[in-house]
């Protein structure tokens, strides 16, 4: 098993950040227990940086304020092309939904840009989506809310 990069955060966060009491080792030996497991070291070492920004995202939450968050969200070229419709509206109803704010809609872009996969699906959005809420203090209700779409999403993929 190598694993993407998303496979690899979503090990990380179902075997860490999804326990009552997450004891998530430093770096280094997160690293080779994720490599143990059979992941590939260039992607280990991608996740590892991935975690790492989002980690930092949470300041540029928190500069936001409801005055300066945007209503609109007008994507680039880029943005479009690596964003599919299906993504894009998503997002929006997230945000309509206020599980999303616009601020952490923008963290979500930016992660979701930063896996480099080449087609991006709504089950990577909602991935992605819980893992940006879940690294945001006072987020637990938008963060329950989207387990469950995501597992129950998850549930209804199996059983077809």
């Amino acid at each position: 098993m190598n694993g993407t990069v998303l496979d690899i955060l979503i090990y990380v966060f179902d075997h860490y950040m999804f326990d009552d009491t997450p004891d998530v080792p430093e770096r280094e030996q997160l690293a080779r227990d994720l490599e143990s497991v059979g992941f590939g070291e260039a992607n280990v070492e991608r996740a590892l940086d991935w975690l790492a920004d989002l980690a930092g995202e949470r300041e540029r939450a928190e500069l936001y304020s409801p005055a300066t968050q945007q209503p609109l969200r007008i994507y680039s070229d880029h943005e479009l092309s690596r964003l599919p419709a299906d993504c894009r509206g998503l997002l929006l109803s997230l945000e309509l939904a206020e599980i999303l704010s616009p601020a952490q809609r923008e963290i979500v872009i930016d992660r979701l840009l930063a896996l480099d996969a080449d087609d991006l699906s709504i089950e990577q959005v909602r991935w992605v989506v819980l893992m940006v809420l879940s690294s945001q203090p006072g987020q637990e209700l938008a963060c329950e809310r989207m387990e469950m779409l995501v597992f129950d999403a998850d549930d209804l993929a199996s059983a077809n």
